[in-house]
């Protein structure tokens, strides 16, 4: 089991690939609280989602592995799996009436002002979903999670300029899509 901690994520993956579940074990260990923290700042405060989420994304990665085509960019790939969970729980969120009391002024809001701001709201949605999946997760990480452009291309094994690019075209192309609604 020691033989495992010390392996490199990339021979973790490749193993793993092959059904080897203590080396999956081994990767759920060293990333796994990374990936809670990533769940918990997308999320928001709700740490039963994050960990939902984690273990979703944990379950799909299991599954997906034999696919993976370049096991040493495990953690990466892992992340942006969480990503597009999060991604899914936060469309899929209701607020509860209790959200829905501290959210709304005491007076009810104008039905037309209520429908303009659902269309809106589904229209950022749209965008989100048109974006490609690299320019999504890099715009999800800065402006949802509030990682810094150094985190981001960490989090993603990338270069800080060609994440501050992802995020530029992604906010582009959201501008684009918005554009009606200014």
């Amino acid at each position: 089991m020691a033989d495992l901690q010390d392996a490199g994520d990339a021979i973790l993956a490749q193993r793993s690939a092959d059904g080897d579940t203590d080396a999956f074990a081994a990767l759920v260990r060293r990333h796994g609280p990374f990936l809670r923290a990533y769940a918990i700042r997308l999320l928001g405060s709700a740490r039963a989602d994050a960990d939902d989420c984690v273990q979703e994304a944990l379950i799909a990665a299991w599954h997906a592995l034999p696919e993976l085509k370049d096991p040493a960019r495990f953690r990466s790939w892992v992340v942006a799996i969480v990503s597009r969970k999060a991604t899914d729980r936060l469309r899929r969120r209701r607020p509860d009436d209790a959200e829905l009391d501290e959210a709304v002024p005491s007076s009810r809001p104008d039905p037309e002002d209520s429908a303009v701001t659902s269309s809106q709201i589904d229209a950022v949605r749209a965008a989100l979903d048109a974006l490609p999946e690299d320019l999504r997760t890099a715009w999800v990480l800065r402006e949802i999670g509030g990682r810094s452009y150094e985190e981001i291309a960490d989090q993603l094994d990338l270069p800080v300029a060609t994440v501050r690019g992802r995020i530029a075209r992604a906010r582009r192309s959201l501008l684009d899509a918005m554009k009606e609604w200014r």
